[in-house]
């Protein structure tokens, strides 16, 4: 078969030459010979496939190293590796949105001119009647709020604990509402980093919020979750990280299949290590009378949205209503630790 020049094979793959050239040296894509005389790249044509694939992730902002993994793999597997990546780039690009719409807002004075806001809150983790252990962890104090759920294992308790611990100076330090974002994920570093410091295979999920006024950051990784009441209407504000949640997003379950599902717990995400650190980030606008409930999956799975959104909307103060829940979780038969926060905002 005729061999084509890096001119010619660069125009059908959509590729420049100084691209071929690049993946040439860097193992990417080799030419199928190199002229002797003139030290020409040669490419075959039957290459324009695998060079098409490069130029398409190219196009979608793919890292080359991960280009390289994608293109070794059978075209199954590599249409799964694109569709995380993508919806990896979706996520990224949503949490940068939200930051810019904060910052215009900020920037150009349109951002809310509500005075002052505090919270009245408690917190609780319990074992359960079944657990000899508890690795769950709950934190409540005047400005941040945090629920853990280590995984279970030798280290899940100390995985959990180190989390929360790693964000609680943020108690003590001063920050500005237009910093909450970059404080929260600075911690959830530490965090990250406090985690992976622990001897064994130690790993939690985490969810906690910063307050400044009348704004919160909102830090979440893993299965715990942040419900938030207001006007009557209970809302979830975080995505679970698992197995079964990605499969909902991809139409391939439904929600009543993904409630039952026997790997519904198997998470995609969680706070390992430093390098692992993945969570999702974001600032939202508080209102007095809004109440919102941090909680391990040990309360979520057991206890109804019907029956959650009944008793977080019924009377009662912060540490009533957290009883409540833990109580209905437990009568329902929930063997898993359960953690949780409730918080009200108040005028301060």
């Amino acid at each position: 078969m005729r061999l084509l020049t890096i001119g010619v094979f660069a125009r059908a793959a959509g590729l420049s030459p100084k691209a071929l050239r690049l993946y040439d040296e860097l193992g990417l894509l080799r030419p199928a010979a190199v002229d002797g005389d003139s030290g020409y790249r040669l490419y075959d044509p039957q290459q324009l496939e695998r060079a098409r694939l490069i130029a398409w992730l190219r196009r979608l902002g793919m890292p080359l190293v991960a280009i390289r993994r994608i293109c070794d793999l059978p075209a199954a597997e590599a249409a799964v590796e694109v569709d995380a990546y993508w919806r990896q780039v979706l996520a990224e690009t949503a949490e940068r949105g939200r930051l810019a719409t904060f910052l215009i807002d900020h920037l150009s004075g349109r951002g809310s001119t509500m005075g002052a806001l505090g919270i009245r809150y408690a917190a609780r983790s319990e074992a359960g009647p079944v657990r000899d252990s508890n690795e769950d962890t709950a934190y409540a104090g005047p400005r941040l709020m945090a629920v853990a759920d280590g995984v279970r294992g030798g280290a899940g308790d100390r995985a959990s604990a180190a989390a929360v611990d790693a964000l609680k100076p943020l108690e003590t330090v001063p920050v500005p509402a237009e910093d909450l974002l970059g404080a929260l994920a600075e911690a959830v570093r530490d965090a990250g980093r406090a985690v992976g410091a622990i001897e064994g295979e130690a790993a939690t999920t985490l969810t906690a919020m910063l307050w400044s006024g009348s704004r919160l950051a909102l830090a979440h990784i893993g299965d715990t979750r942040a419900y938030r009441l207001r006007a009557g209407e209970l809302s979830l504000i975080t995505t679970d990280h698992t197995y079964v949640r990605t499969l909902v997003e991809q139409g391939r379950l439904s929600e009543a299949e993904a409630a039952t599902h026997p790997q519904r717990s198997l998470l995609v995400r969680a706070l390992t290590g430093p390098a692992d650190v993945e969570a999702d980030l974001s600032v939202h606008e508080a209102a007095a009378g809004d109440r919102y409930l941090l909680c391990s999956d040990g309360l979520a799975a057991a206890v109804p949205a019907g029956d959650l959104h009944a008793v977080l909307a019924g009377p009662g103060d912060p540490r009533e209503v957290l009883d409540e829940l833990i109580a209905r979780a437990y009568a329902a038969g929930a063997d898993d630790n359960v953690a949780a926060v409730v918080a009200d905002v108040v005028p301060a």
